[in-house]
């Protein structure tokens, strides 16, 4: 089975091959995939290479993926599903407010914007400090910050809504 994954807004057709390779846009690569000891953090080998993720479910069954201090988001849907979104007229989630939640506990460190302030796409809206890193929580499209609900120095605990932009 093949399965659309956008991440951002880059589209990805991946295919399990087997428990070890898996093809990304027709490149087999070799993978390892272990969760750390039953939390949201996820060891990833890819072709011999390490990696940490935080991986978190966001709206809309997107998953928020916090690697190497940048947060992505990404939605997977295999080919029948996203044939059937397509048929059935299913948006981008452009419209409406985006309420970006702190995808872990952690430590305010800056709130880069203003309530009023125009946002940019990929705009850094918050720092936040978790396990002794500093993470750049951006914006995932233009719009305008309608609510601010942390400053600098607050603790925020898992999936609390810090900013709204509409």
């Amino acid at each position: 089975m093949k399965y659309i994954t956008t991440i951002d807004d880059t589209q990805y057709e991946v295919e399990i091959l087997s428990p070890r390779q898996v093809s990304i846009n027709g490149k087999v690569v070799e993978v390892d995939f272990k969760s750390v000891s039953g939390q949201p953090i996820y060891s990833l080998l890819v072709d011999g290479k390490s990696y940490q993720a935080h991986v978190y479910t966001g709206e809309e069954d997107d998953l928020q993926v916090l690697l190497r201090g940048v947060l992505h988001t990404a939605r997977v849907e295999d080919e029948r599903e996203k044939r059937l979104r397509a048929a059935g007229g299913g948006g981008s989630g452009e419209g409406g407010e985006f309420v970006l939640k702190a995808p872990m506990p952690g430590l305010i460190v800056k709130v880069s914007v203003n309530e009023g302030d125009e946002v940019k796409k990929g705009q850094v809206l918050v720092i936040l400090e978790s396990m002794k890193m500093q993470n750049e929580l951006k914006s995932p499209r233009d719009g305008k910050v309608s609510r601010i609900q942390v400053k600098a120095g607050d603790s925020v605990e898992q999936r609390q809504s810090m900013i709204s932009v509409e």
